[in-house]
C-alpha cells in the first residue's frame, strides 16, 4: 500500500520510527520491539538507515519484515550523500523486489567515523527523488524530510524553503518533520509551507524526553532548539531517570494532542525503540485514536 494512501483515508495518521540495531547486534532485538508495537496499530512504521548507508542492507529486510510478518506498511529510509546510482538502484531494486512501495528520500550524513562522504552522483535529496521517479516512475511513494525550525546546515529559513519547494517538486507525496518541542514553531512552519503553495500532507515528528544526554546529543545534531519549559523539564528531573521518563512522556501526550486539535495531517512519533515509551504515549491518546475520521480537510 501506498502511504499517500492512507493519508487520503484518515486524519490524523499515526506512524512510529524504529532502526536498525548496530551490526554487530542480532536484528532479533529490533524485531521484539516491533513485537511490542504492532498491536498498537500504527498505520506505518519508518525504518531508519546508518550514516553513510552504513546499515541498507537491514533497513531493506526489516521492512520486508514489518509487512511479511506483521502486516505493517513500511516507510523504509534511502540516503543517498556518497552513494552511486548502481548502489541506489540496487536498493530500490530489493525494495520493489519485496513489495515495499514506501521511501523516505534523504541527503544523509557523512559517515559516522567522521571521514567526508565519497563522491557521488547524488548531492541532494531532490537529486535522489527525481532518480527514483525516473528509474521506477509510478513505482514508489516518496517521502522527504521537512525542517520546521530550518536544516542545520541551511543559511537561512528563506533558503531551505527554496529547497523544501525544489524537493516536492522533483516529486514528493508525503512530508516528515524534523523533532521539535515547541508546537507554535511547528504551526507557524506549516503555515509556510501553505503560502508557499507546497501541499504535500506534512506529519508532525514528536520525540519524547527519556533521557536528557541523548536528548542534547539529537538537537546537537539537527539544531532543533529546547524551549524554555523543555529545559527546565531536563533540569530538574535529569538525574531522576523515573520522575524524567513520566514528565517525558506527559510532555509528548500533551504536544500530540494540541497538534490534533489543531488539525495536523500526522504524528510520526521517534520511538528511539522504545516500545514502552510508544505504549505509555499512546495509551494517554486512546481518544485521539477513537475520533480519527476521514480526511475532509487540508488545513495542514
Amino acid at each position: 500500500m501506498f502511504i499517500r494512501d492512507i493519508y487520503s483515508d484518515r486524519n490524523p495518521v499515526i506512524s512510529f520510527e524504529i532502526f536498525p540495531p548496530k551490526r554487530d547486534y542480532p536484528l532479533s532485538t529490533v524485531y521484539e520491539t516491533v513485537d511490542a508495537l504492532h498491536d498498537l496499530k500504527p498505520d506505518f512504521i519508518s525504518v531508519t538507515y546508518g550514516a553513510g548507508g552504513s546499515s541498507r542492507e537491514r533497513t531493506v529486510e526489516i521492512a520486508s519484515e514489518l509487512k511479511s510478518r506483521w502486516g505493517i506498511a513500511p516507510l523504509a529510509h534511502l540516503t543517498c550523500l556518497g552513494s552511486s546510482r548502481e548502489e541506489i538502484d540496487g536498493v530500490l531494486d530489493r525494495l520493489e523486489g519485496a513489495g515495499i512501495r514506501n521511501v523516505l528520500a534523504l541527503r544523509g550524513d557523512p559517515p559516522g567515523d567522521g571521514s567526508p562522504a565519497a563522491e557521488g552522483p547524488f548531492r541532494y535529496a531532490a537529486d535522489l527523488i527525481g532518480h527514483i521517479h525516473e528509474k521506477a516512475p509510478g513505482k514508489f511513494c516518496v517521502a522527504a524530510a521537512a525542517y520546521p525550525e530550518g536544516h542545520v546546515e541551511c543559511d537561512s529559513p528563506e533558503m531551505d524553503l527554496e529547497n523544501l519547494k525544489r524537493k516536492v517538486g522533483c516529486g514528493v507525496d508525503i512530508l516528515m518533520s524534523q523533532l521539535f518541542f515547541d508546537n507554535e514553531i511547528f504551526f507557524r512552519f506549516a503555515e509556510k509551507l501553505d503560502k508557499a503553495g507546497i501541499n504535500a500532507p506534512l506529519a508532525a515528528g514528536i520525540m519524547p524526553i527519556l533521557k536528557v544526554s541523548q536528548i542534547s546529543r539529537i538537537v546537537s545534531l539537527c539544531g532543533a532548539s529546547i524551549p524554555p519549559r523543555s529545559a527546565r523539564l531536563m533540569a530538574r528531573y535529569e538525574h531522576s531517570p523515573e520522575a524524567l521518563y513520566q514528565a517525558g512522556i506527559a510532555y509528548a501526550t500533551e504536544q500530540i494532542v494540541d497538534l490534533v486539535a489543531w488539525g495536523v495531517r500526522g504524528i510520526h512519533l521517534y520511538t528511539m525503540n522504545r516500545p514502552d515509551a510508544a505504549r505509555s504515549i499512546m495509551a494517554n491518546i486512546t481518544s485521539v485514536r477513537k475520533t480519527r475520521s476521514p480526511l475532509n480537510n487540508q488545513s495542514a
